[in-house]
């Protein structure tokens, strides 16, 4: 049976519940970084480094390496950028009108998500620029109000899968043909390429805003953080963390999973498309309010045997702070941003353990705010912020640890 995964609310203490069987939490290390004449101190596990690589990208969201060691990274400011090795130099690939929140290269080809489509041009790895007159339209996504991030990831499969929310908490949105075009969201979509007009296909649905996804390098599922609604306060509902299988329904936004069973959501008037019987519970659950993100899993011969096979998750923090979750209370109250690894056995969760942590004081000034999370060529873990420092950094084992 899969387990749940269950954490304490007691973030300061570290405290977490962990399953039997687990491990122990990683042993940590404090490291110190002076960012624009500012000393932070973080958490980091023992035996790595953390490194501030770049700070002149605006508004980084999510990323993608290349066959030649490249880094593209979409952002908020409608900028694609481009980055090579040893990543510290970021160049304007090109600019789009819209909002290019995530890339993915496939064979030549770049694909680009946007809040209004899957977009593609021809592309080559070490290409300088691209001409936005060469960037067209694959498919067009619904747009509307709300959570406008959309993410491109290429699939085990060779397959391109598009990630997008609902526009709200309670919005009346599915992704089906028996819904208009511009309601059918929250979930993960594939792209139909049999005939020559290309097209998005439902993949799993109920889900209010699956950021980030990846698929495990084993098994080859496909797992996605997910964005729980902000109407039910600061403890309630727990973000998820899914395992997305084909046609699977995730319940959101009719239901809501507390922790312990799946609740009724009465915001929501509208029968449910799909019964509570046919909602797939998440594989694991992080406390509410944490904004979990990116998400990238460990291949092989990358970090070290800590971190195999695990996923990496990043959480921008909470914008709501205590006890009613919205924004007028202390700074200091809110979930802070840190960056976790949901560990694995024989395909089944076990825990989540803080990778790195300490980007948010104790008044609730923050450092960085994780967003796009990715392996690299060389090994180590990249990921980007896109407020507070807003850049590129670097977790990489120390030499020592080889």
């Amino acid at each position: 049976m899969t387990r749940i995964l269950l954490i304490c609310v007691a973030w300061s203490l570290g405290c977490m519940v962990s399953m039997p069987g687990s491990t122990a939490a990683l042993n940590t290390q404090p490291q110190a970084l002076s960012v624009d004449g500012q000393r932070w101190v973080l958490n980091i596990p023992s035996g790595t480094q953390l490194e501030l690589l770049t700070t002149e990208m605006d508004s980084p969201r999510l990323m993608t390496f290349l066959p030649n060691g490249d880094l593209l990274v979409g952002s908020r400011s409608g900028n694609i950028y481009r980055v090579v090795p040893p990543y510290t130099d970021p160049v304007v690939l090109v600019h789009l009108p819209d909002y290019p929140h995530s890339v993915a290269y496939r064979d030549g080809e770049l694909l680009i998500a946007q809040t209004d489509g899957l977009y593609s041009t021809p592309y080559q790895p070490g290409q300088a620029g691209i001409d936005e007159d060469n960037v067209d339209l694959i498919a067009p996504l619904p747009m509307g109000g709300g959570h406008n991030s959309r993410t491109v990831a290429i699939g085990p499969d060779g397959r391109v899968y598009v990630s997008l929310g609902i526009s709200g908490n309670c919005s009346d949105e599915y992704i089906s043909g028996g819904y208009p075009f511009d309601r059918q969201r929250g979930g993960v979509m594939v792209l139909d390429e049999s005939t020559a007009k290309k097209r998005l296909l439902p993949f799993a649905t109920g889900l209010r805003n699956p950021v980030g996804m990846d698929w495990h390098p084993v098994s080859k599922i496909l797992h996605a953080s997910n964005n729980g609604p902000d109407h039910l306060g600061f403890e309630q509902p727990p973000e998820y963390f899914s395992a997305l299988k084909p046609d699977s329904f995730h319940g959101m936004p009719w239901f809501q999973y507390d922790g312990k069973r799946l609740q009724r959501d009465a915001c929501i008037a509208t029968p449910p498309p799909r019964p509570a019987e046919q909602v797939t519970l998440p594989v694991a659950t992080f406390p509410a309010r944490n904004a979990p993100m990116g998400v990238a899993f460990v291949p092989e011969n990358a970090l070290d045997a800590r971190f195999t096979h695990n996923a990496i998750v990043a959480f921008k923090g909470s914008w709501g702070t205590k006890p009613t979750g919205g924004f007028i209370g202390s700074p200091a109250t809110r979930r802070p941003p840190r960056l976790m690894m949901v560990r694995f056995e024989d395909g089944n969760t076990l825990e989540a353990l803080d990778i790195i942590s300490g980007f948010q004081r104790a008044d609730g000034k923050r450092l960085a705010r994780p967003v796009g999370v990715m392996i690299g060529p060389d090994g180590a873990l990249y990921f980007t912020s896109d407020s507070a420092t807003e850049g590129l950094f670097r977790l990489s084992i120390l030499p020592s640890r080889h």
